[in-house]
């Protein structure tokens, strides 16, 4: 007597028991896959579905989640940036220059610098005396002259001025330039006038002040040409004697590369004042010294 599977395993124990299997007789291949995998989705339409989600969009999300409202900060910063005004940029006086016409240096121009200067500092009584007169001021330069020329014009008795220096540690003529590179290029201009005349260099570029007093107390020097930082410190040192000084000439006119003269560089124009200051507005009072602008 042969007996079944299921009911062998159904009279050993109840948990073997089993539902009767429905028939899928009836159903056809393409039905029964339908309703394994859902109305109207084949295995390769599965395929190519989950293939075509985009991986990017995962880690944009991951990238926004790890910083919450980093979208909301950068718009924000770029709605302030463009509300800000833009801010003005400070004028720098090379473009003030640049749009003025060069003119010539007067002796109004050197009266109205000491006054800026030293009106607030100085009392009425030390105001006067650091006034210059008219009388003390050479012709300026119209700039139609060279330097030689200038020269010869204002003082055309070098030769006799030149022989009859005897005295050491002093000049006979002081040119006062904004720049070592600036005396460099004066002082080949002036060959044509100088004569015999001895010239100094008198900045501190590449020239120790030992080396400079001992030049000034070795030799006669006629002519000295450098910057107002450098001959004030010999001038301080007792190196430098303005007793047979007759002419000082301010190199007034002459800009640079940034368009700047003389006055127009706020150390150097410091540095001119107090050079001035030291002697020269008083022998220049006493008219023993002319002052020439170039």
């Amino acid at each position: 007597m042969l007996v079944s599977c299921q009911d062998f395993l159904g009279k050993l124990h109840p948990v073997y028991q089993v539902a009767p299997l429905e028939c899928a007789e009836d159903l056809s291949d393409d039905e029964a896959l339908e309703e394994a995998t859902g109305p109207s989705k084949t295995v390769k339409q599965l395929q190519t579905a989950t293939s075509c989600k985009p991986a990017s969009s995962k880690k944009r999300k991951q990238h926004t989640d790890r910083f919450p409202g980093i979208e909301e900060e950068q718009s924000k910063d770029k709605k302030e940036g463009e509300g800000k005004p833009k801010r003005r940029r400070k004028k720098k006086i090379s473009d003030i220059l640049a749009k003025s016409s060069p003119k010539p240096g007067t002796p109004e121009d050197v009266k109205k610098l000491l006054n800026e200067h030293f009106g607030a500092k100085r009392s009425v009584i030390e105001l006067e005396e650091l006034k210059l007169p008219d009388d003390c001021f050479l012709p300026p330069n119209d700039l139609t002259h060279s330097f030689s020329s200038y020269l010869k014009e204002i003082c055309p008795k070098w030769a006799k001025l030149r022989k009859n220096h005897k005295e050491k540690k002093s000049l006979v003529m002081l040119i006062i330039c904004s720049s070592a590179l600036r005396c460099l290029e004066l002082i080949k201009s002036i060959t044509a006038f100088k004569g015999d005349g001895k010239v100094m260099k008198l900045f501190a570029k590449h020239i120790k002040i030992q080396e400079q007093v001992k030049m000034l107390e070795k030799g006669l020097i006629h002519v000295g040409v450098g910057t107002p930082g450098r001959i004030k410190a010999l001038i301080e040192q007792d190196s430098l004697s303005l007793t047979g000084l007759k002419y000082v000439i301010l190199d007034w006119n002459w800009r640079d590369q940034k368009l700047r003269r003389l006055v127009d560089i706020p150390e150097i124009r410091k540095e001119a004042i107090d050079l001035l200051e030291m002697g020269l507005i008083k022998l220049c009072r006493e008219g023993s010294v002319k002052l020439g602008l170039f």
